[in-house]
């Protein structure tokens, strides 16, 4: 997080739009961050920052210089979130809408999660891989090299190099074979095989 220092907060204070546009650049993704998590919604989040924006720009002369910029950003925005919030509450039609954003940042958070699990997964299959296969798989499927350019580097003939590929590829396919599950197998060698 960048620090506002006290000068622009004071050239703020005294109308200066350029240390409001530097304060806006610095902060408004954080705002946004922010009201995200409470609204799970990215058009009430953005409706968040604008005001948060010009509540600092309309109350710029009540700032303390040697304040902390980003809490006083923080706490406007989570008032305001807190105050939408109670409106959604009051609304069915919007308390709907919160239900759904709430579902949709559940889904995206699970997928992540099981991306994460499925990418350490398919790590730990190649760690299992004998020193020399590990090595060419990772050079080939991770540096994106040809077998000849990993046999150059390796002192070795691309015969070699080959040999090693296709062992490599059968261990791989026999551990996730032997996982059981054909959808984690069929998403496990994809990520294998892109890399």
């Amino acid at each position: 997080m960048s620090f506002v220092d006290s000068s622009t907060i004071r050239r703020l204070m005294a109308g200066d739009e350029a240390a409001f546009r530097l304060i806006y650049e610095l902060h408004s993704e954080q705002v946004y961050q922010l009201a995200f998590r409470f609204l799970k919604d990215a058009a009430w989040s953005e409706e968040i920052v604008q005001d948060v924006f010009l509540k600092l720009w309309l109350n710029r002369n009540g700032l303390d210089e040697q304040g902390n910029m980003w809490r006083y950003l923080y706490v406007i925005a989570k008032r305001l979130c807190l105050n939408k919030l109670r409106e959604i509450r009051k609304s069915a039609i919007l308390f709907d809408q919160l239900i759904q954003g709430m579902e949709a940042a559940k889904d995206e958070v699970e997928e992540q999660l099981m991306a994460e699990e499925l990418e350490g997964y398919a790590q730990q299959l190649i760690a299992s891989l004998p020193k020399q296969q590990q090595l060419i798989f990772k050079l080939s499927r991770v540096d994106g090299l040809s077998h000849k350019e990993i046999a150059v580097q390796l002192g070795l003939s691309p015969n070699t190099v080959k040999n090693h590929m296709v062992q490599a590829l059968k261990r791989l396919k026999l551990a996730l074979h032997q996982s059981g599950h054909v959808y984690f197998l069929a998403l496990i060698f994809s990520i294998l095989m892109r890399k």
